[in-house]
């Protein structure tokens, strides 16, 4: 089951993701999906129609996306699958307008599956902040003592609360 398993994990990120054919994902993912996404403004993105359009965003946003598996894992009823997806930046992205830049990003995601071999959660990380700076929306190192004259007086703000500050347009 543990091969069948990392077989459908891999089909999710390279086929579903890197090459947009959401017609895998009723194969794939059972109906009640749940993906505990730190990125997303709840925290989770439910349901495996959903996660089309979450695929439809990500391609919009970089069309020539493509998604590379570089390791799996697998134990019992989960696998873990490494990854590096890249493209070019062309439409809006957590905000940020297309840049026409290429962007890479590296990722790594938890995947359980049910007795039935459906993905029913997943708990993915990858590098937004990285992809962020590669579309120019964040500064990179040395950068911001570029701008140092300009805060002067404000409160000093974490990464977390600049990079918000930045993707609000403040």
């Amino acid at each position: 089951m543990s091969e069948e398993n990392k077989q459908k994990a891999r089909r999710l990120v390279e086929e579903a993701f890197g090459q947009g054919n959401v017609e895998v994902i009723p194969e794939i993912l059972h109906s009640d999906f749940v993906c505990y996404d730190p990125n997303s403004e709840s925290g989770e993105i439910r349901g495996a129609d959903t996660i089309k359009g979450e695929i439809e965003y990500f391609r919009n946003a970089v069309p020539d996306l493509t998604y590379t598996v570089e390791d799996q894992v697998a134990e019992g009823d989960k696998v873990v699958t490494r990854y590096t997806a890249s493209g070019t930046h062309q439409g809006e992205f957590f905000g940020v307008a297309g840049s026409g830049k290429h962007i890479e990003m590296s990722g790594i995601q938890i995947d359980r599956f049910d007795e039935s071999g459906k993905l029913v959660e997943e708990w993915p990380e990858y590098d937004l902040l990285g992809a962020m700076k590669q579309m120019g929306a964040m500064p990179e190192a040395g950068q911001e003592e570029a701008r140092g004259a300009q805060g002067e007086g404000e409160e000093e703000k974490g990464l977390m609360d600049k990079a918000k500050d930045k993707l609000m347009g403040q």
